[in-house]
């Protein structure tokens, strides 16, 4: 049973696929790099429900934060790369310093920051190996949630109507009870009703 950040890592260090794409990600030599979202989350809900095969995953998330060069076009070249290393990988590189548009955000401040505004915390994770090949993970929102499999939205995503629909909508569109069904939904988030209630 997964009870800590040290079992997640732990799980993630044993499986030579995940390790291998994280060494074909370290090789780009990024700034403030990772290997974030679904590809750390199906993982751990895959060994909570004892699956032997394999999750598969839509997109592999590669992060970065570089302020220096905003063209998306860097991150197509980047997306080649990682192609030419493991062609059968559906890589998808994005740098974080621009992404914020996505959303109507302030700027983000790095990586990790990012991570931390994505719609739910069960996806707001990432990892990626440090200098000395040491497996790294991050969860700006906890660990809870992905470990209970109790989906909910960040904090940010619960302050407004409009993206805590976006939040709804997603949840619909994923679907993952379907591949998953131990995960559970929490009630939907009206921190926008509930204020008006208190006025």
């Amino acid at each position: 049973m997964l009870k800590s950040e040290e079992d997640i890592i732990a799980i993630i260090a044993d499986d030579q696929w995940m390790m291998d794409l994280l060494r074909a990600a370290k090789e780009l030599n990024l700034p403030d790099w990772w290997i974030c979202a679904g590809f750390v989350r199906s993982k751990i809900w895959d060994v909570l429900h004892g699956f032997s095969e394999r999750t598969r995953i839509p997109d592999i998330d590669v992060i970065y934060f570089d302020q220096t060069n905003l063209d998306e076009s860097e991150e197509k070249r980047l997306e080649k790369e990682l192609y030419s290393r493991l062609p059968d990988v559906p890589w998808s590189v994005k740098n974080q310093a621009r992404m914020h548009v996505i959303n109507n955000f302030p700027p983000y401040t790095s990586s990790i920051d990012a991570i931390s505004k994505f719609p739910e915390t069960v996806t707001a994770l990432g990892v990626k190996l440090d200098d000395d090949d040491n497996l790294i993970l991050t969860a700006p929102c906890g660990i809870k949630d992905v470990l209970n499999m109790e989906v909910n939205p960040t904090a940010i995503f619960k302050e407004t109507k409009e993206l805590t629909l976006i939040y709804e909508e997603r949840l619909k569109k994923k679907d993952w009870s379907s591949v998953w069904n131990k995960v559970t939904y929490s009630r939907r988030y009206m921190t926008f009703e509930a204020e008006k209630e208190s006025r």
